[in-house]
């Protein structure tokens, strides 16, 4: 095997390896009916740019509706939360 080829493989490897340890959300529909923290992506109207938070509820469902009534106080009526997965 060639350097350059050695070189690919291990840099294919190493993006892999990155790859799993940085998506480690869980969004299959049964975490969505379970109780912990949960991540959202909260989108807002009329220009106001987004992000992620995150939020403990007994489901998704509660988190959500929790992060909104937060948001909602806080002065950003004008944004709801989108639910990404459990963390």
């Amino acid at each position: 095997m060639t350097l350059m080829k050695k070189t690919l493989a291990g840099a294919a490897a190493i993006a892999m390896l990155a790859a799993g340890t940085a998506f480690a959300l869980d969004s299959s529909r049964e975490v969505y009916f379970t109780a912990g923290t949960h991540q959202f992506y909260v989108w807002c109207t009329g220009g106001a740019a987004g992000s992620t938070a995150t939020q403990d509820g007994s489901t998704a469902e509660d988190a959500q509706l929790k992060l909104y009534e937060s948001l909602k106080s806080g002065g950003k009526a004008n944004c709801w939360p989108v639910w990404q997965g459990k963390v």
